[in-house]
C-alpha cells in the first residue's frame, strides 16, 4: 500500500469530461502533466489521471492548457515496468497557481523491507538509517513490486528492523528522476513494525 496526501501544481493535458462510476455517480476526469526534476540527467514529465467529484458547471474551467493546483490523494499503479499516477482530488484551483510544477506532501507506506539497511551518521554525528522497501500489487497472473527509499533521521536501528520484515511508515514524500525512472523517497516521521499475514498468493491482498 502506497498512498500520498499531496498538493500538486501542473498543467491540464486532457480536458475534463464527465464520467460515471459503477454506482452511477457522476465525476470529473482529466489529465494533469507534472515535470519531475532529475537528480542527474534529464527531467521527465508524468501525466496524472485525476478524478474529482463535480458537475457540468466545472468543465469549462478545466480545459487543456490550464494551470491548476490540486489537493487530494495520489496513488501509484505499476504495470510491467511502467508506473501510472492516479489522483482523487478534493480541491482544484486555477487561481494564482505557481509557474513551477511540484508534488508535495506526505506518503503512507505499508510493505516489506529489502535486505540492505545502512546505518550512517550525518556531519554532526547524529545517526540515521537508509533502506528500501517494496509494496506489491496484483498484475495479471503475477505481482508487481514498487520500491520506495527511506531515510530515517535521528534514530538508531530498532531491533525489529531487519531485512524482509514488514513496516508501516509515514513521512515527507520526495519524488525525483534517477536513471530515467521515477524515484520515490520517504523522509520518515513515523516507523512501526507491520505484522504480515501468512502468505496467500501475494504479499498482502489488501495492498
Amino acid at each position: 500500500m502506497i498512498k500520498c496526501n499531496v498538493t500538486v501544481c501542473g498543467t491540464i493535458t486532457r480536458s475534463a469530461q464527465m464520467r460515471t462510476n459503477k454506482d452511477g455517480k457522476a465525476f470529473l476526469a482529466f489529465g494533469v502533466s507534472v515535470v519531475i526534476a532529475a537528480k542527474s540527467g534529464i527531467n521527465k514529465t508524468f501525466e496524472i489521471s485525476v478524478a474529482k467529484d463535480g458537475g457540468m458547471d466545472e468543465l469549462n474551467g478545466l480545459a487543456s492548457g490550464t494551470r491548476v493546483e490540486m489537493t487530494g490523494v495520489l496513488t501509484f499503479h505499476k504495470k510491467d515496468d511502467t508506473i501510472f499516477l492516479n489522483m482523487s482530488a478534493k480541491n482544484v484551483s486555477t487561481a494564482n497557481v505557481s509557474a513551477d510544477d511540484s508534488v508535495k506532501g506526505e506518503i503512507e507506506f505499508r510493505g516489506t523491507v529489502g535486505n540492505k539497511i545502512e546505518e550512517k551518521t550525518d556531519k554532526k554525528g547524529n545517526p540515521y538509517l537508509v533502506f528500501s522497501a517494496f509494496s506489491s500489487e496484483k498484475d495479471g497472473e503475477g505481482y508487481s513490486f514498487t520500491w520506495v527509499r527511506f531515510m530515517y533521521f535521528g534514530q538508531g536501528k530498532p531491533e525489529w528492523l531487519q531485512g524482509k520484515c514488514g513496516i508501516d511508515a509515514t513521512g515527507e514524500l520526495q519524488l525525483s528522476i534517477y536513471n530515467d525512472r521515477l524515484d520515490m523517497t520517504c523522509r520518515v516521521a513515523k516507523l512501526t513494525q507491520w505484522e504480515k499475514q501468512p502468505y496467500q498468493g501475494g504479499e498482502n491482498n489488501a495492498q
